[in-house]
């Protein structure tokens, strides 16, 4: 049965409205994640570090029969590096047969230095060997002189090269320099 509404003969003035569904406009929501996207991966592209690879040696001392690094000692070059100041000898080991270069930090003579030494090793064992430089800086030095020595690494090109503490001996050494 249907059920009737009695009105009593009278008629409504105002005309029902026809209740309409809810919807929500997504246009510019759209629009707003895209632009975060954007900015998002703008934003990451931008935040990456232009650092410099620097690989640490390993604490644990390395032991094979007298040497204690087991490298080559005709490729190995040690900067130890002072206050404005820079000491260099060929070699892992200070001994007296060591012949030591003193250089300042303005003069180009330890890139000059630097740039034959890996040449030559580079002619003579082939384009796979070269230069291995061990830096290392004493207590006094600061962090920019540090930082000046490796983008001289960076320079020269060298393909291999780590910081490592400086003995008793080298810190003696540089300073009587």
């Amino acid at each position: 049965m249907s059920e009737a509404r009695n009105t009593f003969g009278k008629t409504s003035i105002t005309q029902k409205s026809k209740k309409l569904q809810p919807r929500v406009d997504l246009t510019a929501m759209v629009s707003v994640s895209f632009l975060l996207i954007v900015f998002f991966m703008l934003s990451s592209f931008l935040s990456r570090s232009n650092a410099m690879d620097f690989g640490m040696p390993d604490k644990r001392h390395i032991d094979c029969g007298t040497e204690p690094y087991c490298l080559g000692e005709d490729r190995l070059y040690t900067v130890l590096v002072g206050i404005n100041k820079i000491v260099c000898y060929e070699g892992n080991r200070l001994d007296f047969s060591n012949e030591t270069r003193s250089f300042k930090f303005n003069d180009n003579l330890l890139i000059k230095e630097m740039i034959s030494k890996n040449q030559f090793l580079k002619n003579f064992y082939g384009d796979k060997k070269g230069l291995i430089v061990i830096i290392k800086p004493s207590k006094e030095s600061n962090y920019g002189n540090l930082v000046d020595v490796l983008d001289e690494m960076a320079i020269v090109k060298v393909p291999t090269y780590a910081v490592v503490d400086i003995t008793p001996e080298e810190e003696k050494l540089l300073a009587d320099k």
